[in-house]
């Protein structure tokens, strides 16, 4: 019985170079976030709006750098990206 409700996990390996693309891949759609949340709290006309955006823009600045400085460990260039 209990083997009914205990699914299977499978983990993916993912080649070095792969894991690179997948950090840049984060890095470019968390900018590209990043800016949007700045393009929105521009035209937000409440204060509902202005909170979610300000943590919207706090939340997307500390998930960037965190994907900059796991790149840099990674020994990937992100000079440019940042």
């Amino acid at each position: 019985m209990e083997d009914k409700y205990i699914k299977d996990r499978f983990l993916i390996e993912m080649t070095e170079e792969e894991e690179k693309k997948d950090i840049l891949r984060n890095i470019f759609h968390t900018k590209a976030e990043l800016t949007n949340a700045n393009k929105n709290f521009e035209f937000a006309n409440n204060n509902e709006l202005i909170d979610y955006y300000v943590y919207k823009i706090k939340s997307m600045q500390a998930q960037l750098d965190g994907l900059i400085k796991l790149a840099k460990e990674k020994g990937i260039e992100v000079e440019k990206l940042a």
